[in-house]
């Protein structure tokens, strides 16, 4: 057990080691593929190791996430150096040898959290937990055994209000890394496959640097701000949308099919809409996109798919009618340019009459880094977003009786 100890500090580089000194809370911010969930795997087999923590909390955004990264996955805790705990699936748990526990839990059910007790805990990927604050709160209750239970984050830096309140609490301590410090580990396939993917673009410091950064400049959109304006569910709605960016081409290089769902309700300025899903795909072919288009407008009940007919015109209403059954279909025709385009719906969002129902990541990500400095590629969630508040806020039809 010390020898795994020993191998491990030898291999670690600095980032991925807890930090020296007293803290409560260790966030790790790191870059894809930085070694962030073997840090926290094997920060907790050495508290297990050293009988510094018998009741543990590993918490996911999902309980699949869960136990395919922090458990299963090739850096989890199922795997790599000393002993193997026995994994009992229907429980949640895992036990050691000596008696040691870890429950693992989802974060898109915080309550979960209520009433069981720990002296450390691990989350990882907080920045996509469904309800950050809310589970660090109620964690925070549940971290109350010992002489000083801890925390350890491990995440890609994104700058939600729960993680900036969290770095500037006295009691947490951060380590950060890139990818390339934890390039000897990484093929070369994927070290150039994120190269090509973000070299040059805004998102390149936090996907690949590990660096947090608060605002884009030059974006249209803020994290803080679609933070702001995230709500658990919408209000009964009166006219519900699918709109669809349709990709020129097919394949690996191709670009995305921008697919969101966005609805509305409420009358004159007191209307507003509300995004309800990203279902968009990349390098499908037209049938496969178009069965995922008709799919969702099914799932939401959609009374319209708007289609921007730019590329491929009345091909894309065809390929469109074909599966969406009674659902009409209508193309929309782009005269300006994307930004041009774009401008008015952020100024619905600056005016807090957009929101977004849940989380949805890569659409995010999209909007917070289009109109920055050295932007590049296509925004087709983002393009799709628009034209569905565009149908329904900027040139409105008549409202529609939602079916059930």
């Amino acid at each position: 057990m010390a020898r795994a100890a020993e191998e491990w500090e030898t291999w670690a580089h600095e980032s991925q080691l807890p930090p020296r000194g007293p803290w409560r809370t260790w966030v790790f911010l790191g870059g894809r593929g930085a070694g962030k969930t073997r840090a926290g795997a094997e920060w907790i087999k050495a508290l297990i190791r050293d009988g510094r923590a018998r009741r543990i909390a590993l918490i996911a955004p999902t309980l699949l996430d869960a136990r395919a990264v922090m458990l299963e996955g090739p850096s989890g805790l199922l795997s790599g150096w000393g002993e193997r705990p026995q994994f009992a699936p229907s429980l949640r748990r895992l036990e050691w040898r000596n008696g040691a526990v870890a429950h693992f839990f989802s974060a898109e059910d915080p309550p979960s959290l209520r009433g069981p007790q720990f002296d450390a805990a691990w989350g990882d990927e907080f920045c996509f937990w469904a309800h950050p604050q809310e589970t660090l709160d109620t964690l925070a209750h549940a971290l109350r055994l010992g002489d000083a239970p801890r925390l350890a984050i491990t995440t890609t830096p994104r700058p939600l209000p729960a993680l900036l309140d969290l770095l500037q609490r006295k009691d947490t301590q951060v380590t950060q890394a890139s990818t390339f410090a934890n390039r000897r580990n990484l093929s070369r396939a994927f070290i150039a496959g994120l190269e090509a993917a973000y070299r040059g673009t805004p998102a390149q410091r936090q996907e690949i640097g590990g660096e947090l950064i608060e605002q884009l400049e030059g974006a249209l959109w803020s994290r803080e701000q679609l933070e702001r304006l995230r709500v658990e569910s919408a209000p009964e709605l009166d006219r519900i949308v699918v709109a669809v960016d349709p990709p020129l081409t097919v394949g690996a290089g191709a670009d995305a099919c921008g697919i969101v769902a966005a609805g509305a309700c409420g009358q004159d300025l007191e209307r507003r809409a509300f995004v309800l899903a990203d279902a968009s795909v990349q390098g499908a072919s037209p049938e496969a996109w178009s069965a995922r288009v008709a799919a969702l407008a099914r799932e939401v009940g959609a009374h319209a798919i708007i289609a921007e007919g730019n590329a491929g015109g009345e091909l894309v209403r065809t390929t469109l009618r074909l599966v969406a059954g009674d659902v009409p279909v209508s193309l929309r025709h782009a005269r300006f340019s994307k930004r041009e385009r774009a401008q008015p719906v952020a100024l619905l969002y600056a005016h807090g009459r957009v929101k977004h129902v849940g989380v949805m990541p890569a659409l995010e990500e999209e909007m917070c880094a289009f109109g920055a400095k050295d932007f590049r590629g296509s925004p087709d969630r983002m393009d799709a977003l628009v034209w569905a508040i565009d149908d329904l806020l900027l040139h409105p039809a008549l409202p529609n009786v939602r079916r059930l």
